[in-house]
This record gives C-alpha cells, sequence and structure tokens, in this order.
C-alpha cells in the first residue's frame, strides 16, 4: 500500500487511481476481519475522532462513528442545538474549539458547499495537526457516500478478488436530481476514474446539459487531474431506453422541495417518467444491480417492490460496506499525520 498522500479529504475529484485502491485493500481486509469474527481492533486507540454534524444523517453519521469505535477510537459527538452555535460562534471557531480540545479527525456535514475547505485552510494556518474528513458539504461532494458506492458495485462484478478495473467500459445509468446531489458528484469522479461510461438520465430542469463537462471542474488549487484517462458522461430524457443498455443503476432521491422551486411539474409525473419500478427493469435482459444512497422515498424515485424484491437491491449492502469504508479513511488519515 502506499504512502497516503492526503491530509484532508474534501473531493474525490483529487483522488488518484492509487488512492482509490489503498481505500479499497484497506475496506476489504476490514471487512474480512468482521466476517471473521473479530468486530473491534485497536487500531486507532487513543486517537480521538470528532463527529460535528450541523445536518441530520442517520446512515452516514452513525457509520463513522461505529467505523471509529470499531478501530477502538474515542468518539465524541456534537449536538449543534446545545452549542455556542446558539450564542453566535462560527462554524470555523467551533471546528478550531475542537482541534484544541485534541481531536485528531473532524468529520463534517454541513449544508454549505466547501466549508470543509474552509475549516482545513484555517487549522493548517495555526498549525493544527487536526485532519478534516468531508462527510457531505453542500451540493458539492459527498466522498464517502463515492467510495462505497463505488466499492459496492466493484464487490458485485468481482468474480474472487476485488478487482476495480472490472467497471471499465460498464454503463452505470444515474437517475434523479443530480443537480442537487453531492453524492452524484462523487460518483461522477469516482466512477469515471475507472473508465465507467456514466449515464445520467432525467428532466432538464434536474440534469442541465452542462453535466456533460463536469469532468472538466477540478478541485479548488487542483492543477491537474490525477486520473489521466476517464470514462465518458452522456446525458439521457428517456428512462426505458436508458435501462435497455445499462449495467447498474444508482436511484437518487428525489428532493420534493423541488416542486416548490418550480423545477418539477409534480411528484406523480416525476414518477411516472423517471421512477424506477419492475416493468421498467424488465426492458433489460441482465438482473443489474441497483443503488440507492438513501433515505428513501418508496414509489416515488424507486418501487417498493424493486426495494423488497428484486434479487440484486443492494441498498443494505451499500449500508454494510459504508462502515468499512470508513474505517478505511479514518485509519488511512492517521497514517498520514504520524
Amino acid at each position: 500500500m502506499q504512502i497516503w498522500p492526503h491530509k484532508h479529504i474534501h473531493t474525490l475529484a483529487n483522488f488518484s487511481i492509487e488512492d482509490y485502491e489503498s481505500v479499497f485493500e484497506l475496506a476489504n481486509r476490514f471487512d474480512a476481519l468482521k466476517n471473521a469474527g473479530t468486530k473491534k481492533i485497536p487500531a486507532l486507540q487513543g486517537t480521538l475522532v470528532t463527529s460535528l454534524f450541523f445536518e441530520a444523517s442517520t446512515r452516514t453519521k452513525n457509520s463513522f462513528e461505529l467505523a471509529a469505535k470499531r478501530l477502538s477510537a474515542d468518539v465524541q459527538t456534537f449536538a449543534p442545538s446545545s452549542s455556542s452555535l446558539t450564542k453566535g460562534e462560527t462554524i470555523i471557531d467551533t471546528a478550531i474549539t475542537y482541534s484544541a480540545m485534541g481531536a485528531d479527525t473532524l468529520v463534517i456535514r454541513h449544508s454549505s458547499s466547501y466549508i470543509t475547505f474552509e475549516i482545513a485552510k484555517k487549522l493548517d494556518a495555526i498549525n493544527s495537526k487536526t485532519s478534516v474528513l468531508n462527510a457531505g458539504d453542500g451540493l458539492h461532494s459527498h466522498p464517502s457516500q463515492g467510495l462505497l458506492d463505488i466499492y459496492t458495485l466493484i464487490k458485485f462484478f468481482s468474480q474472487k478478488t476485488l478487482n476495480p478495473e472490472v467497471l471499465n467500459s460498464k454503463k452505470i445509468l444515474i437517475i434523479g436530481d443530480v443537480n442537487h446531489s453531492r453524492v452524484a458528484r462523487s460518483n461522477l469522479w469516482a466512477l469515471s476514474a475507472f473508465g465507467a461510461d456514466i449515464i445520467l438520465c432525467g428532466p432538464e430542469t434536474l440534469i442541465p446539459d452542462e453535466f456533460i463537462n463536469f469532468l472538466k471542474n477540478p478541485a479548488p488549487n487542483q492543477t491537474e487531474d490525477p486520473v489521466k484517462s476517464r470514462g465518458s458522461i452522456t446525458i439521457s430524457r428517456s428512462l426505458e431506453e436508458s435501462i435497455k443498455i445499462a449495467d447498474a443503476i444508482i436511484v437518487l432521491r428525489l428532493q420534493k422541495e423541488r416542486m416548490m422551486e418550480n423545477l418539477l411539474s409534480s411528484i406523480d409525473s416525476y414518477s411516472l417518467d423517471y421512477g424506477l419500478t419492475p416493468e421498467k427493469l424488465s426492458l433489460n435482459n441482465k438482473k443489474i444491480p441497483i443503488l440507492h444512497p438513501g433515505p428513501i422515498n418508496r414509489d416515488i424515485e424507486i418501487s417498493s417492490k424493486v426495494v423488497d424484491r428484486y434479487p440484486n437491491c443492494l441498498i443494505n449492502n451499500q449500508v454494510a460496506n459504508g462502515i468499512p469504508i470508513r474505517m478505511a479513511l479514518l485509519y488511512l488519515l492517521q497514517k498520514h499525520n504520524k
């Protein structure tokens, strides 16, 4: 395994192939330990992981905290409603406070895009050794979700040993509100890194045509793409035609507030055109894997019959895979700082 090059994890736009492989290799080892009956190891004993979630979360927050505990780290949980934020303290000052308390890693979720960059920049300026791990910032990025999604697909398509190259030339269909999805953006970076050809499917109000050029937009302060050759992005407005050629599908949650922004005429019309149902899936002659980052709006973006009965619905696999992926990220950040 290469030396981990990142003090902070903000985005997958600056991940190299070697970075991905380090995460997957380590996650696979942690997963194997769990399957062998070892649920806790002393890898991060004596370190402090602080969970700063300024947005509500079930899967990500609990998954990170469980991952930290399985590595024997101490876990400190932040509650916005009972913090000094209610007295006017800034988010950056809150992060500095937890760093001063000895946090080795701050796991941060916030509604503002790029906020983790700003926090990390301030911590570095005061020579703090604390790492920042982005658990979702605004519409920008959700690195651990992108990693666990691609890890789930690689495990599905690999025969015996984990092989990311199985995604090369695979057609991965992403359905829904890409424009307002940090998950989708992270998926675009991760999937394209391994040569997957990505089809974005949804109405133009939720998937503007400019997403064709998404991979040409690097992260802040990034001068070049660490991945030499990426897969492609295409846009389709026909779900039925896209399903026919897909090798896998990622369904995004439809945020109902988009109707209030006049981006959709109605939930029912969206569901009719872009909701994933068994009937639409039958257009593909393979039993392709289905992913969804959660939470699910049943019978809106995805049918309950698909969630509960479709044999290759991997939503629970994603949740399970999130723990070793997040264990790997926490471990790698600590090894970078030693």
